[in-house]
């Protein structure tokens, strides 16, 4: 059964350094301890169970691995394997799929072996890389943006929030296009279509007028692209009048991919970008000019982190910065509602939506899925973790699907967007969905109490056995407190008539 949640939290193991070449794996001979607690960290934990032996490797073990480990003792890889035993693989009741044929979808037409393309940017930037991500298992890559200009990056060029979990809560980058010449890009392009014939190219361009618009569309299909993504949305162009300067403006919209559209036979796509209030006015436009697909989003203006002794914002560069684009985890709650927005738009009907924006694990990805993505595009997880995460990707989506009775992933593209309103006009309002605690996993450190009287309606106070207890007079449902308790002690209860209504 898959769980809304899994049981073994990113916080249970959250030492682990997701080592490449892991020693944990030198020091153990029954299995890989690296790829269960990767797979654990990714939200696979259910291909994770149903991977391990009936019997339990860690029964009799001293557990060598967590000695081994780059950070001795502080990963409990065997209390981890003993709860997937205890508390996940009896739940398991469908078996792991014995291919991935669910997984095949298409792209404007063109076949994808599975939804999972790397993004444009430095980790599809060489013929090695994207070779490298072809072997490990993505089904295609859209290229670092190609251009005639000259690209001179700055150093550093990125930044990062973290947050509690170990890995990016957000990231911020101000680099810019390939800084590779366009016949640089064309070989690797022919490269890769020979080698890797059923490995889909996506290839990101950007022109400085229609003329070159059109030029490069055209040298992309002439050396091997499948398709033709127009970068309109880059936040960190250093001339005017480029990248996210076009995508705010529907009629640059409208005329650039009607230049390249003529110039090419193959799917054109347009990336738009975030940095407005609604991207169907660009979106529509793009239609307008011939385009098959939608790609977003783009990475968000930001600032992220201001040093407080330079005063200098990050990245830093010679006592300087600059407003660069945020992506990663952080920014996946608004690229859902900018794919929901172009999703539940009735004139962009037919047209792939290609989705991106913080995606890390497969649940990410189903939920652009269920918003209306027929692609998913990934970079920032791929930054962090390396090319290796398209294994829980495929895995954990496929056992979904096959739980689930799908057939094929096409059949889960759109699912959530008739349930979901623009506003909050239409929502009932009439009952209230109380909290119900389990006691035996409360630990009463009092969480709840705190934030319902300081940030709720004060309907929760501790017992002698410091436990909670619910005033349903006061409490409105608002589940303030099943987010703030670290124990996931506190669960939807029942729904009753509100107070006020009776």
């Amino acid at each position: 059964m898959i769980q809304n949640e899994p049981v073994i939290r990113r916080s249970d193991m959250i030492r682990c350094a997701l080592c490449g070449d892991a020693p944990c794996d030198g020091a153990c001979g029954r299995f890989a301890p690296s790829r269960l607690l990767r797979g654990l960290w990714f939200g696979n934990e259910q291909g994770m169970a149903s991977r391990l032996p009936e019997a339990n490797p860690c029964a009799d073990c001293d557990a060598p691995c967590q000695r081994a480990c780059v950070r001795p003792g502080e990963v409990p890889v065997q209390g981890l394997v003993n709860r997937l035993y205890a508390e996940v693989k009896p739940k398991v009741e469908t078996a792991l799929p014995p291919d991935e044929s669910r997984l095949k979808c298409d792209l404007c037409g063109v076949e994808l072996e599975n939804p999972f393309l790397l993004s444009s940017s430095v980790v599809a930037s060489t013929y090695d890389m994207c070779a490298r991500a072809f072997e490990a298992g993505w089904a295609g890559a859209c290229f670092k943006t190609i251009c005639t200009l000259d690209i001179h990056e700055a150093s550093p060029r990125f930044s990062a929030l973290e947050g509690d979990g170990g890995g990016f809560v957000g990231f911020k980058n101000i680099e810019q296009l390939s800084d590779h010449s366009v016949e640089e890009n064309m070989e690797v392009f022919r490269r890769l279509k020979s080698n890797y014939p059923s490995k889909f190219i996506l290839a990101s361009i950007m022109g400085q007028d229609e003329a070159e618009w059109r030029t490069l569309a055209r040298l992309c299909e002439e050396n091997g692209a499948d398709a033709v993504e127009l970068n309109f949305s880059c936040p960190n162009m250093a001339e005017g009048g480029l990248g996210s300067d076009i995508g705010q403006v529907p009629e640059l919209v409208e005329r650039f991919t009607a230049a390249a559209k003529r110039a090419c036979g193959i799917p054109v796509l347009a990336k738009l970008t975030p940095n407005v209030a609604s991207m169907s006015p660009a979106a529509e436009a793009a239609r307008r000019g011939g385009a098959d697909g939608i790609a977003a989003i783009n990475t968000i203006k930001s600032v992220v982190g201001v040093d407080l002794h330079t005063f200098v914002s990050r990245p830093a560069v010679h006592g300087h910065s600059a407003v660069g684009g945020y992506s990663g985890s952080a920014v996946k709650p608004i690229a859902l509602r900018f794919i929901a927005e172009l999703g539940q738009n009735p004139s962009l009907n037919g047209m792939h939506i290609s989705a991106m924006g913080g995606v890390e694990t497969w649940r990410d990805a189903l939920e652009f899925i269920l918003m209306g993505g027929g692609s998913i595009q990934v970079t920032t997880a791929v930054m962090q973790y390396g090319y290796r995460i398209i294994d829980d990707l495929k895995e954990g989506l496929n056992l979904y699907l096959a739980e689930k009775g799908f057939g094929s992933v096409r059949e889960a593209v759109g699912l959530g967007l008739d349930s979901l309103s623009a506003t909050t006009d239409s929502l009932e309002r009439d009952t209230v969905l109380y909290p119900r605690f389990n006691r035996d996993r409360c630990v009463g450190c009092g969480r709840c109490v705190v934030s319902c009287a300081d940030g709720g309606h004060q309907a929760i106070r501790l017992n002698g056995q410091r436990r909670p207890v619910l005033d349903g007079r006061k409490c409105v449902g608002c589940h303030l407190c099943l987010l703030v308790c670290p124990q996931r002690a506190i669960t939807p209860g029942r729904r009753r008539v509100s107070p006020g209504k009776r």
